[in-house]
């Protein structure tokens, strides 16, 4: 065995924890990989998605060479082809379009299957900036969430996950870690160990939830009232910190009043269902146990009210002063830390005018209603719309358009590939070169290839590049290596970066930013400066009262229509499984094995007004579609008139050839153009089981 190599890579994957691993190999061959034991976050060991990465990476399921379609569209026929010949239809297509319609005729379609500066950055910026093909605006994850902190805050930075464990009581606010960043999560244990209270605010009884010293579980959509009801105490009994409030905010005593005059403990345990003496002891707890931090997640954001929730929530810290102590403060994503130059990679430069933009949580209404131009040619890379989209059914019927000219570029025979003319093979993580910042810890990592790609794959930057060239673009940038771009990336005078070179990351694989403190606390080392228009926390914001929201926080419900809830009275969240990230990984025995089957959890109180008894197989489905789901029934994981079902099946592998986004709605949030996956409501009735 003394032929084994080890390799340092990076888990590319859609999760704060960007961990560093090591991968094994012997002969070109990944035998496995483990957790690097020398990072500080990752500690030596994966989760259960990406433990068995070898499985991915020679899943059966594989792209490994170029292929046409032959059948009719959705049918899954096609014949190998040549990796010239694939080019060559896909630039000449191209031409075509852009002589008729113009570049806006042609959408890339892309999200975080890697989270690369590289393979997704710069994919993501240089082609179709030069091009002027229509803009996608990426927007189905973090952007309603960022506009609210953004509101408050003026960025999105925050505490350093590290700090956590300073901290006397922390909050996991709508977030699982338990599921979704495990590495987090023995943050968090560590913090407990120390004698911290961890509270999980959440409406469903997650697996963090079922860690946390109290769960508190109101009603879905209502976070916002839940945390007005807790200023609405802290301010009452002069738990604020006013000298901090002062000095560091604005607005706050406009705050005070809407607070304790709209958002009694009594009012708010009307909306959340939560008891007044449970928000009381959550506000006391919160403001007297300090250090006090939060640990918000994406997922609340999710809803009609999602960027108001965030923006809500995002005060908190301020009006208690928690910036000021080290484990303090609140923590959305680590992601704004990261000076990189991503002009450098992306480069806006070469874009000329102004093309249109498309809010990739519509992409079915795009493909199936714009003009002037339509959109004829799509190209999809680094995301599976078809399974992962809002309102799937649609995104499918304008994938099926006979005129469109679909081109994916892919790892796996996903349903998007399936729905494919041209199907290109992509290399996996372990197959090529690229550079990772993080959304959960301050380390910049570099990934270097572990083995040879298989097959005829080809990364998507070597892709990307040849085809710009082919297509005639002359810009030097169209030849760069992977190493050019990340040395590009790298060249910053901000002192974060001072030493991380390309040459010290090859050396070691990660390095941390060069922050003021470690673990960073953003507002302990000189001047305090907040990045909004006052310089300061703004608890009002006149740039939300232009912008046609409400200066200070408030509560709005977060709900579809009123008949909506007549017909369809079930609330619906889907978050992320244990064992599946988005479709990633979801198509690997092991982890269908994990997650069972399709399921919906419901409250027994729901299921026995239908007749739906525990384990029974469950039709739900509303005016966009429908999905068939075996039942669990639990009064304690699930509210009454709320449903919640892990996600993301490929719809290949769910009963009735449909997953859970056939019924998801494809409306925006409140601020930032975000997706509204879980305001969704559904009617759910006992069914059997479709036989295929």
């Amino acid at each position: 065995m003394s032929n084994i190599l080890e390799v340092k890579t990076v888990c590319p994957h859609d999760c704060p924890d960007t961990c560093a691993m090591i991968a094994r190999v012997q002969d070109g061959k990944l035998l496995g990989v483990r957790g690097n034991p020398d990072h500080p976050v990752t500690r030596g060991y994966l989760c259960c998605k990406v433990n068995h990465y070898e499985e991915r990476v020679y899943s059966a399921d594989r792209v490994l060479y170029p292929y046409r379609r032959v059948g009719a569209k959705g049918e899954g026929r096609f014949e190998r082809i040549s990796w010239d010949e694939a080019m060559e239809t896909i630039v000449t297509r191209w031409k075509e379009i852009i002589a008729r319609y113009g570049a806006e005729a042609i959408l890339p379609y892309s999200y975080a299957g890697t989270m690369g500066i590289v393979q997704m950055s710069a994919c993501d910026g240089r082609l179709w900036n030069r091009m002027g093909a229509s803009r996608l605006l990426r927007t189905i994850c973090s952007t309603a969430a960022e506009a609210g902190y953004d509101y408050t805050m003026g960025w999105s930075g925050g505490i350093d996950p590290e700090s956590l464990t300073y901290a006397k009581t922390i909050i996991v606010w709508g977030m699982n870690p338990a599921s979704t960043c495990t590495h987090q999560m023995a943050i968090l244990r560590e913090a407990q160990k120390r004698g911290a209270t961890l509270i999980v605010i959440d409406p469903f009884r997650t697996r963090t939830a079922e860690c946390a010293d109290w769960h508190v579980q109101p009603e879905h959509g209502t976070d916002s009232a839940l945390a007005l009801g807790m200023m609405h105490v802290i301010f009452r009994d002069g738990l604020h910190d006013e000298e901090f409030l002062r000095e560091y905010t604005v607005g706050w005593e406009a705050l005070r009043e809407r607070v304790l005059k709209e958002y009694s403990p009594e009012r708010v345990s009307q909306i959340t269902g939560i008891s007044a003496e449970d928000i009381e002891r959550l506000a006391v707890t919160y403001a007297v146990q300090r250090p006090s931090a939060i640990r918000l997640g994406y997922g609340i954001a999710r809803n009609t009210n999602g960027g108001m929730m965030v923006r809500t929530i995002t005060c908190l810290p301020a009006v208690i002063g928690a910036w000021q102590e080290l484990g303090g403060g609140l923590l959305l994503s680590t992601s704004a830390h990261f000076p990189l130059n991503m002009k450098a990679v992306k480069r806006p430069d070469l874009l000329k005018g102004n093309p249109r933009a498309v809010n990739m949580n519509q992409l079915g209404e795009a493909l199936l209603t714009l003009d002037s131009p339509p959109i004829m040619a799509l190209y999809v890379y680094n995301s599976n719309p078809a399974a992962v989209a809002p309102n799937s059914n649609r995104v499918i019927q304008g994938m099926l358009r006979e005129d469109l000219f679909t081109v994916v570029h892919e790892q796996m025979w996903t349903d998007t590939a399936r729905l494919a003319d041209i199907v290109l093979p992509a290399t996996t993580q372990m197959e090529h070169m690229d550079l990772h910042t993080a959304y959960g810890h301050l380390y910049v990592q570099l990934n270097q290839p572990a083995i040879p790609p298989l097959g005829e794959s080809r990364s998507n930057w070597e892709v990307l590049s040849e085809l710009a060239r082919r297509m005639g673009y002359e810009e030097d940038c169209f030849h760069d290596t992977a190493e050019d771009i990340i040395r590009q990336a790298l060249q910053s005078d901000h002192p974060y970066l001072r030493g991380i070179t390309y040459e010290y990351l090859l050396e070691h694989g990660f390095a941390k930013l060069k922050t003021p403190s470690d673990p960073f606390a953003p507002y302990l080392h000189g001047e305090i400066r907040f990045r909004t228009p006052s310089g300061k926390i703004e608890l009002y914001s006149e740039r939300a009262l232009r912008d046609g929201y409400d200066p200070l926080p408030a509560y709005t419900p977060a709900d579809e229509t009123d008949a909506d809830a007549q017909r369809y009275p079930l609330k619906l969240l889907s978050p992320a499984a244990h064992h599946f990230l988005n479709t990633s990984f979801a198509n690997l025995e092991r982890m269908q094995k994990g997650e069972r089957e399709p399921r919906i959890w419901m409250h027994p109180q729901d299921a026995q007004a239908r007749g739906i008894g525990d384990g029974d197989w469950v039709r739900a489905y509303n005016e966009r579609g429908e999905v068939w789901l075996r039942a669990v029934l639990s009064a304690e994981h699930v509210r009454p008139g709320t449903a919640w079902s892990p996600s993301i099946w490929w719809h290949r592998d769910s009963p009735g050839g449909r997953g859970i986004n056939a019924l998801t709605s494809d409306r925006l949030a409140d601020m930032g153009g975000g997706s509204t996956f879980h305001t969704c409501r559904i009617q759910v009735e006992k069914s059997e089981k479709p036989s295929s």
